[in-house]
């Protein structure tokens, strides 16, 4: 039987219930749903109550009917960053040999707000530290490099930054490049989490609803935050064809976490207060729990 080979980290009642309501889509998610999933997890009905009241008076979420909410204006651009692992492959594309630059040295180091927000965008987007202040990466993702400017700024960094293509390195800084990133490990960590989730959507009919719905919440999380993270970086650097496995492991596993945690929904009693019963769709925990949620520009 298919189960969590590590301890299963706790569960912070905040980024739970944010994900609930990014998965309920456009759909209001009851609270009595919101009840439910979270006791799966072991929290109460009064954290969750208190929980969802303290997102509210943050404008993260909205009362949308009686005993309902949805997300609200502050956690916009969380959905729009979050639902951006599905599109992984497409934001590649063939790579010529040069690379993007990014010069911070004009930037105020003072703030730890904005230059963790800084570095953070760089991470997202697979830039590494070259020297200080000065980030590299391949330019073999979106459209062109005003595209990553343009996600890079979205993220976070700041308009000063310098981003520039970057091209005719000399040896030395070559080979100071290739150590930037191991692509031998990313290629390990492709190859282990698509054994893992494979092997736990072998055995998974086998488990009770709540236990699939929580396992598969915990190992689908981790696997789209590697994701969310990978840098895609290009061949040479790591096996296409395996980051490739590894990127369709991960929407299968989505998709049969939705279809578990709508069986464990349609156990539920439709609430009255609700026009139509919300379809919740967790697949697994696709919030990077290592960051707070605060009304910010996020992936």
């Amino acid at each position: 039987m298919p189960s969590c080979r590590t301890p299963e980290p706790k569960v912070q009642p905040k980024h739970l219930l944010l994900e609930l309501l990014l998965a309920s889509g456009d759909e209001p998610l009851p609270v009595s749903h919101a009840v439910a999933a979270c006791a799966v997890f072991g929290l109460s009905e009064n954290h969750v109550r208190v929980t969802l009241a303290r997102l509210a008076a943050q404008d993260m979420v909205l009362t949308t009917e009686r005993g309902a909410y949805r997300l609200g204006p502050a956690a916009r651009s969380l959905a729009r960053d979050v639902a951006n692992w599905r599109h992984a492959e497409q934001r590649l594309r063939p790579w010529n040999g040069q690379y993007v630059a990014v010069h911070c040295g004009a930037l105020a180091r003072s703030d730890r707000s904005a230059t963790q927000q800084r570095e953070r965008a760089l991470h997202l987007l697979g830039f590494a530290e070259l020297q200080r202040d000065l980030y590299l990466r391949p330019d073999n993702i979106e459209q062109d490099i005003a595209a990553i400017r343009e996600r890079l700024h979205t993220l976070g960094l700041e308009p000063q930054a310098v981003v520039c293509g970057c091209t005719s390195l000399d040896a030395a800084t070559e080979a100071a490049v290739d150590l930037l990133w191991d692509g031998a490990a990313l290629n390990r960590a492709y190859r282990a989490t698509q054994q893992r989730l494979e092997a736990w959507l072998a055995g998974a009919a086998h488990l009770p609803t709540p236990q699939a719905a929580r396992e598969s919440f915990f190992l689908g999380g981790a696997a789209i935050r590697q994701l969310v993270y990978d840098p895609l970086l290009p061949e040479p650097m790591v096996d296409g064809a395996l980051r490739q496995a590894f990127i369709h492991s991960v929407h299968a596993f989505d998709a049969a976490g939705r279809a578990i945690w709508n069986r464990f929904y349609d156990t539920l009693p439709t609430p009255d207060t609700a026009p139509r019963k919300a379809r919740l769709r967790v697949a697994c925990g696709a919030i990077d729990n290592r960051h707070d949620f605060t009304p910010e520009t996020t992936p």
